[in-house]
């Protein structure tokens, strides 16, 4: 089944997602917002899971990164797919060291919930900054 929703209502189906799955820490909105048959093609450790899989996935996450926080730095929809980069912080408990990884998402939505997952993270570093000055961001571009 395709999906009636416009890009705009998936992006922002997406950024509520996020928020509420990772910053809020709801693990179970997972069942709300993606198809009971929701395959994960990257799931933990790179394997495809489910909603199951997923769901403990970040129940782990939570419980090993107190502070996570994960923000949208870019996102484009066309047809029934929803493509985003986002960084995820947090702080190391065990050494006080501010942590962070990227990575690139891309969603397939059916009626009006999510139905696949796709995603390429890079590996968990130590991060200089948990925020990136705009100027220096402009600068770079520029050169």
């Amino acid at each position: 089944m395709a999906t009636d929703m416009t890009a705009d209502q998936m992006k922002q189906f997406v950024r509520d997602h996020f928020e509420d799955f990772v910053n809020k820490r709801n693990a179970s909105v997972i069942r709300k917002n993606m198809t009971p048959d929701f395959y994960d093609h990257d799931g933990p450790g790179g394997k495809p899971t489910g909603l199951d899989g997923d769901e403990q996935m970040m129940l782990g996450m939570y419980e090993a990164m107190p502070d996570l926080r994960l923000t949208i730095e870019d996102m484009v929809a066309d047809g029934d797919k929803v493509a985003c980069r986002n960084i995820w912080r947090w702080t190391d408990p065990a050494s006080g060291r501010k942590m962070r990884f990227q990575g690139f998402v891309l969603w397939r939505f059916e009626g009006e919930r999510i139905a696949e997952r796709w995603a390429t993270v890079t590996p968990a570093a130590e991060a200089t900054s948990w925020t990136v000055d705009q100027t220096q961001k402009v600068e770079k571009r520029a050169s």
